[in-house]
């Protein structure tokens, strides 16, 4: 094991990334495949990471990538192209003769999802699945990493946390979670072999939690303020979002109010040994993100 080598897509990402430190300091030989080799990639290079560049919608270059590769990783942004995408990876995967891929899938996906995304993610899964090679399927709820984004369609380090949700529930799940357990299925993938894990965080509440999470963490004050799904579309929309995405994020609005979101489990403590961070901790982890 300690000479299989971790190919990491969209490993300057945020799951990526701690996927990528979790495996090399662990003492794993990784490929971190990017777009482009820049300030985000150095530090991965430094500590001791192949750096590859590569677009997951060319097959040739990900066949390249995955030479010599033991176990895979595959993200793929809210952006055309997902299915062709899964479907170059599992071909390469194939070829290679890998043993393992962690898929990054989403909590709401299912064939008659309202969502394009999430259609094509439930896809996805079935892709990899029928590809043959040994795949494990990861359904996080939404990213604690939601709450940092600076984006100004939802600009939370602002103070006001403005989201179409009304009083519905889940339990924010970290980035660094997430590596952690991708990191720990790629090391032991037959046990995980054919399974979907949905993964959360530790504890679940609604927006208005939320605030008081950040509130007690940050030290200044912070609201939840409700919008109506219209209302949030025509942020999205004038943020100059990809339609794509605005499509996707109105469908998960309605999702998320119908309970899709919600639930509890423990699987990133039984797989990785260790409980996901609490909104508080995540904050505390992130200060300077929600700096003005």
């Amino acid at each position: 094991m300690s000479d299989s080598l971790y190919l990491i897509s969209g490993a300057t990402g945020a799951t990526g990334r701690f996927t990528t430190l979790t495996l090399l300091n662990s003492g794993r030989k990784v490929r971190a495949l990017v777009h482009k080799e820049d300030e985000r990639s150095e530090p991965l290079k430094s500590l001791g990471a192949e750096i590859v560049v590569g677009d997951l919608l060319s097959l040739e270059q990900i066949r390249a990538a995955m030479d010599g590769v033991t176990g895979a990783y595959f993200v793929y942004p809210f952006l055309p192209g997902l299915v062709e995408a899964t479907a170059f990876f599992a071909q390469a995967a194939i070829e290679a003769g890998v043993t393992s891929i962690v898929n990054m899938s989403q909590k709401p996906a299912r064939a008659d999802a309202k969502s394009h995304a999430s259609r094509d993610h439930w896809i996805s899964e079935q892709v990899f699945d029928w590809s043959g090679v040994p795949t494990t399927h990861i359904r996080p709820t939404f990213f604690a990493e939601w709450l940092t984004y600076p984006m100004e369609a939802f600009n939370v380090k602002k103070g006001s946390i403005e989201f179409p949700f009304g009083d519905a529930r889940h339990a924010p799940i970290a980035a660094e979670d997430q590596g952690r357990v991708i990191a720990a299925v790629l090391q032991n993938p037959k046990q995980h072999a054919g399974k979907v894990y949905p993964l959360y965080g530790p504890e679940e509440l609604n927006h208005r939690e939320i605030a008081e999470r950040l509130t007690r963490a940050l030290g200044r004050p912070f609201i939840y303020k409700p919008l109506s799904i219209p209302e949030f579309v025509a942020r999205l929309e004038k943020s100059g979002m990809h339609p794509r995405l605005v499509q996707h994020l109105r469908a998960v609005a309605e999702d998320y109010k119908n309970g899709v979101f919600a639930g509890t489990n423990s699987v990133v403590e039984d797989l990785t040994g260790r409980k996901p961070l609490s909104v508080e901790q995540f904050a505390e982890a992130n200060r300077a993100k929600f700096e003005l």
